[in-house]
């Protein structure tokens, strides 16, 4: 391991132990709660260390920048579970359905029969999907509107080549996130009801994981507080 890998094996460890606590406020086994890396805009090989460390859940936003590193660290023999959590266009569904294992952003019904058909067409097993929920008026967040989400739960049920995991959700930015996990909560144990496979509750990142675990999260997704400060992108 070299001088980068120390570093992220430090954030780790720092990063573990406040889930771990999180966990135990809650009342919540620690191995309740699964660690997402957010690796956009750093290297490929900070996912291979990442793995050697036994983090194996790789979150990315950009396909532009996930497929190529996806196949750059499958071509290496890397094995990880990579997480599209990011905005999806519909004209990516076909590349994103090729190394996604799970997509935490569907958020309208054109995205659905988009990666539907993708799936459909190029992979031997149904693609995992998670609801991304609005939990504020915020542009360029992304989430289908509360009142929407029956509709749109209707149609990802319908495709035969997607499989309903759960919800994700960003919490807003600059206002205090526990009334926004609150609600998530309560939109999850209501899906749970009608499909209770779909266990899954994505939310919480560095800076609030611990009030999403609080109210019931599964999945955090972790980016500065593992790999440090991100360049700016375009």
């Amino acid at each position: 391991m070299n001088a980068r890998g120390d570093e992220l094996a430090a954030n780790l460890a720092a990063v573990r132990a406040r889930i771990d606590a999180a966990c135990a406020a809650a009342g919540r086994p620690p191995d309740d709660v699964a660690l997402i890396a957010v690796t956009k805009t750093f290297p490929a090989s900070d996912v291979a260390l990442l793995a050697e460390l036994g983090v194996r859940e790789i979150g990315e936003n950009r396909d532009a920048e996930a497929a190529p590193k996806a196949a750059e660290l499958a071509a290496a023999g890397v094995d990880v579970h990579w997480h599209f959590i990011g905005q999806l266009q519909r004209n990516k569904a076909r590349s994103v359905v090729a190394y996604a294992d799970l997509v935490h952003s569907v958020d309208r019904v054109p995205l659905v029969r988009a990666l539907a058909e993708a799936a459909h067409r190029y992979r031997r097993r149904p693609l995992d999907v998670l609801i991304q929920v609005g939990l504020s008026a915020e542009p360029g967040r992304g989430g289908v509107a509360p009142a929407e989400l029956p509709e749109l739960v209707d149609a990802v049920l319908g495709a035969d080549a997607l499989r309903l995991r759960g919800l994700m959700a960003v919490a807003p930015l600059g206002a205090d996130p526990d009334p926004a996990f609150a609600a998530l909560a309560e939109h999850a144990a209501r899906l749970r009801d009608r499909v209770p496979e779909a266990t899954i509750i994505s939310a919480g990142m560095t800076g609030d994981l611990e009030q999403a675990i609080h109210h019931g999260a599964t999945h955090v997704r972790v980016g500065s507080g593992l790999l440090g400060r991100r360049a700016r992108v375009g």
